[in-house]
């Protein structure tokens, strides 16, 4: 499998992502946010975390309009699999490739840590390998990850089965860091080829660092 990896000014995760990938066996390639092409051979996006056009205007709002975008868009609208991760997630909600909006963190600060994640749907690749109600330990690093969606938008991602996470504690009760809408961590589009999340899973690759819960994970996108 070959994975492209978006790269934009900013950008800080993209080694770590193409680590990850390359550790379970893939191929890579990173995409300069100038580029305006896919390559053939490219069967996974990924658009990495960081600070994206150092987070100017909103949160992934100036990186949406890159050249790449329009490249990506018609990839996932050709039922192709994207995975945005925290600036990437900001990203694709920017390019309405996702429904929703990250907003400033409730407490207003910026947030570093590992956090547990429940498992709200696994009828889709990215969480294939898990259980439904499954607890995970992924890292967060975010000042905008405060997940907002209207109470309209909010019923239609349950009723489409779009909605992948929810922060939780260890026992897998309710544990929200930032303030998101129904403490929602990740979510997909309806096709369920675009997937999105706040939390870190290329930095949980193995257990001397804390967690090696991405494995899981990334492994489903493969």
């Amino acid at each position: 499998m070959k994975v492209g990896i978006v790269q934009f000014p900013g950008t800080n995760c993209e080694y770590d992502t193409q680590y990850a990938f390359e550790k379970l066996g893939a191929s890579t390639q990173i995409l300069w946010h100038r580029e305006t092409e896919i390559p053939d051979d490219i069967e996974l996006i990924v658009i990495a975390g960081g600070f994206s056009y150092g987070d100017y205007l909103r949160s992934g709002a100036i990186a949406s309009k890159a050249p790449i975008m329009k490249a990506v868009k018609a990839y996932a609208e050709a039922g192709k699999k994207v995975l945005g991760i925290c600036n990437g997630f900001q990203v694709l909600t920017e390019t309405h490739l996702l429904p929703g909006a990250l907003k400033r963190n409730e407490h207003l600060h910026f947030i570093s840590k590992h956090h547990h994640l429940k498992v709200a749907s696994n009828s889709n690749d990215f969480l294939s390998k898990f259980e439904k109600g499954d607890v995970v330990n992924i890292p967060i690093a975010h000042h905008d990850g405060n997940f907002f969606i209207d109470d309209e938008g909010l019923k239609e991602l349950y009723a489409n089965d779009q909605v992948l996470l929810h922060y939780c504690d260890q026992n897998g009760e309710i544990s929200n860091p930032n303030g998101s809408v129904d403490s929602i961590a990740g979510i997909c589009n309806k096709e369920k080829n675009v997937f999105g999340l706040m939390p870190h899973p290329e930095r949980a690759m193995e257990e001397v660092l804390g967690s090696a819960d991405g494995v899981k994970m990334l492994e489903g996108l493969m």
